[in-house]
């Protein structure tokens, strides 16, 4: 960015909340948290400002008015210009407008959460209320992770150096995705896109941009065939028959509980 010399063609978001260290006031949302956060991010992308702040989990011990407060001194600052949050409930969203309003302060203007084809529970409350309320949907996990790829098949073991063995994530995608039902889903899937000449990648992406009130994607990939597989999302067209096997997949999974925290 500054070799280039490009920081204002570009939309630069970051979030806080992750710990950093072992104090008290490495996590969470508390005033001092952001603040501190704020300027550390600032720092390492050597920058005077970011687009869009996310607060990326709810912290369910500081006040959210203290948490408000602090992104709104922010925005006054210039530190930052837009503020949203990430993996929350519809309910908390609610309860973060409400207190903004009543507050006087800048509330949530996006939400980044996890929409897939294998994963709606978003459709039941928070996408008709950022829809109602005006609020940008920001999707991550678009591709489940991979698994939307289409590239592992029953009965073998994940591949190393993927969400599904890595680190502290690789247990929670495993939960999530490597279940005998998400396989069938995907393999139905497979067979409906190659009917069509259509790769399985583009179409999921595709589905989620399809998908009322959704805003944006966000995308991954290590290798160029990659990219242009998500970037080819733009050219898939849904016919009526494709549109119902992506309906179909979902009610053939299993309900299971919305967790708190990576929901």
């Amino acid at each position: 960015m500054k070799a280039k010399r490009n920081r204002d063609d570009l939309l630069i978001t970051t979030k806080c909340f992750a710990p950093t260290g072992r104090g008290p006031n490495s996590w969470g949302l508390s005033r001092q948290r952001i603040l501190d956060a704020v300027d550390g991010s600032l720092r390492r992308l050597g920058t005077d400002h970011i687009d869009l702040y996310l607060a990326h989990l709810d912290d369910r011990v500081t006040p959210i008015e203290e948490s408000l407060r602090a992104f709104d001194d922010l925005v006054s600052a210039g530190k930052v210009r837009y503020v949203g949050c990430s993996n929350y409930a519809a309910w908390r969203v609610g309860e973060a407008m409400r207190i903004a309003d009543r507050l006087g302060v800048t509330g949530y203007m996006t939400i980044q959460t996890r929409y897939n084809l294998l994963y709606r529970e978003i459709e039941t409350e928070l996408l008709p209320l950022c829809r109602d309320q005006g609020i940008g949907v920001m999707i991550y996990n678009p591709l489940a992770g991979g698994f939307l790829s289409g590239k592992y098949a029953p009965g073998q073991a994940p591949q190393e150096g993927t969400r599904f063995t890595l680190g502290n994530a690789a247990p929670m995608y495993q939960e999530r995705y490597w279940q005998e039902a998400q396989f069938a889903a995907v393999a139905t899937l497979k067979a409906a896109v190659k009917e069509r000449g259509l790769n399985l990648v583009s179409v999921a992406v595709a589905w989620v941009l399809d998908r009322p009130g959704v805003s944006t994607a966000i995308i991954g990939a290590s290798r160029p065939d990659q990219l242009d597989a998500n970037l080819a999302a733009f050219d898939v067209e849904f016919d009526d028959a494709l549109r119902e096997v992506c309906e179909q997949v979902w009610w053939t999974l299993p309900r299971r509980p919305v967790s708190d925290g990576y929901r």
